[in-house]
């Protein structure tokens, strides 16, 4: 077997000849399938119209801005009810566009909006509702875009302060994914194009621009990358059978049943296994690549190990990562499902017999799938890198290093 080098931050690692034309191979082998899956399944603009019931509003109804002048307890519409006078509070608010500008109008809220900590200078959106009797005035939400873009700011100042060049790169992948997203898989789903060859087609084309963008071109990184799609196999085969043999239909909630209003043509068992493939692939991104250069750091600091030693070594690493991983995937979904969790505590039915419903069902299923394509992406991405970097330069002497803990 002929041998050939990787140069780079981890030392120069010899590789082995025939497994990086392999390696190679597989990889352009999963980049023209994505290509090839996606020229196939983009939709056109026309098939998305069609394919889209779009909310008109009602006739006379237009969106206004405006400040809070004040904000008081009460409305004078308020009516007591059995429980007592219901919450609300009254806004002076002040247009700032719309026929009315310049002008002061007050604003009833209640229920949800009460409790949302609205204060003076806070700027909002209202409803204005033209009809034959009079203008009408509705509270229409909160503009909270100044703080999306605070945060949106402080996240890139700490990604380029501390990452610096990766930073930047890791960056501009996220934008290609959330182009190849937005642009590719969603209007794909709405047109009902089959929910896993286009969650595969659009996250491997997703993996293959992050993964180089943000870590470089390099055997290091295809073996990463080999290592991701592979767990992306093993995740959506595995997310398939569970969702079949769970029977879930995709509707766990309202949402569900308004989409399926606007847009009949999804397929809500393919949209929930869409949800489970793109809601791994960072963690699993996180794993892979850790896993890659472990391997090649092991390498480079003992070439005289023989692959299975760096292999046993690298899973020792791996068992780690997947340990604190595992509370990543679990806790990012619990965190998620809080209210359906705290539904837990308002019933009388028994907890076994409420994780059979589809609104726990589901979310249970999401995550063990994840959870397993995850663990198994590990040893698989050892693997890879193990064979890849190549055999030792000179016999193995000391103690074995092969041995598992």
């Amino acid at each position: 077997m002929g041998h050939g080098h990787s140069h780079g931050n981890h030392g120069v690692v010899e590789v082995g000849q025939r497994a990086r034309n392999y390696l190679l191979g597989i990889l352009i082998a999963f980049g023209v399938l994505s290509v090839a899956g996606m020229i196939w399944l983009w939709p056109t603009s026309a098939e998305v119209d069609d394919a889209m019931t779009r909310v008109i509003d009602a006739p006379g109804l237009t969106y206004v801005d405006a400040t809070v002048r004040s904000v008081e307890d009460g409305c004078e519409s308020s009516v007591e009810t059995p429980s007592g006078t219901a919450s609300c509070i009254t806004l002076e608010v002040d247009f700032l566009s719309g026929p009315e500008e310049g002008q002061q109008h007050p604003l009833e809220l209640t229920g949800a909006n009460v409790h949302s900590g609205l204060q003076v200078g806070d700027r909002i959106e209202v409803a204005r509702v033209d009809t034959a009797d009079g203008v009408h005035y509705n509270f229409s939400g909160v503009n909270r875009m100044p703080v999306l873009i605070v945060l949106g700011l402080l996240f890139t100042v700490a990604v380029l302060a501390v990452a610096r060049w990766r930073g930047l790169f890791a960056l501009v992948g996220l934008v290609v994914a959330a182009g190849v997203l937005i642009g590719f898989m969603l209007p794909a789903i709405i047109v009902g194009k089959p929910g896993m060859a286009v969650a595969l087609a659009g996250s491997t084309a997703i993996m293959f621009v992050v993964l180089y963008v943000a870590h470089g071109v390099s055997l290091r990184t295809s073996a990463a990358l080999a290592g991701t799609l592979l767990g992306l196999v093993v995740t959506t085969a595995l997310g398939a059978i569970a969702v079949r043999a769970a029977r879930l239909s995709g509707f766990a909630d309202e949402n569900e049943y308004d989409l399926a209003q606007l847009a009949p043509a999804i397929n809500f068992q393919d949209l929930l296994m869409v949800g489970i493939i793109i809601g791994g692939l960072g963690v699993l991104n996180d794993v892979t690549i850790t896993q890659a250069s472990a391997v090649w750091e092991l390498r480079a600091a003992a070439p005289q190990w023989t692959r299975a030693q760096v292999f046993a070594a690298g899973m020792r690493i791996g068992r780690d990562h997947i340990a604190s991983t595992i509370y990543t995937i679990v806790f990012a979904y619990a965190g998620a499902s809080l209210t359906v969790l705290l539904l837990l505590h308002f019933t009388t039915r028994e907890p076994l017999a409420l994780l059979s419903t589809e609104m726990f069902a589901g979310e249970g299923v999401r995550t063990l799938a994840s959870a397993i394509g995850l663990i198994l992406a590990v040893p698989i991405t050892t693997g890879i890198a193990a064979i890849t970097v190549g055999p030792a330069r000179v016999p193995a002497t000391g103690p074995e290093h092969g041995e598992s803990e």
